[in-house]
């Protein structure tokens, strides 16, 4: 899934439009343009839509399944561990961790 500014970004670039021919195209300025390609750029549905029109595409919402939050194949593999497995694969998740955010000691 792209975020909205690459969205943009990409369908002007392959429409071969500069921003500011998006711009003219919108009724806006380059400027405005500029900051909707911006990481982070959270536009409403109908501006994202009317700039994706502007170049040539259209804006299609669907709604998905979620993914999980958790990890169903890590949770079916430790199912199998015996409770020993399990302690020490938990053992070692946090000992990486500990090492990983620079931590060290017992405490």
């Amino acid at each position: 899934m792209s975020g909205a500014a690459t969205l943009v970004r990409q369908a002007r670039t392959e429409a071969g439009l500069t921003q500011t021919e998006l711009a003219r195209r919108m009724r806006t300025t380059q400027t405005a343009i500029a900051r909707l390609e911006r990481q982070g750029a959270n536009p409403t549905v109908a501006t994202l839509g009317k700039a994706l029109a502007a170049a040539g595409r259209k804006l299609e919402l669907a709604a998905g399944d979620r993914e999980p939050a958790v990890d169903i194949v890590q949770l079916a593999r430790h199912v199998q561990m015996t409770p020993a497995e399990r302690l020490a694969a938990h053992q070692a998740a946090h000992d990486n961790m500990r090492r990983l955010l620079g931590h060290s000691g017992d405490g």
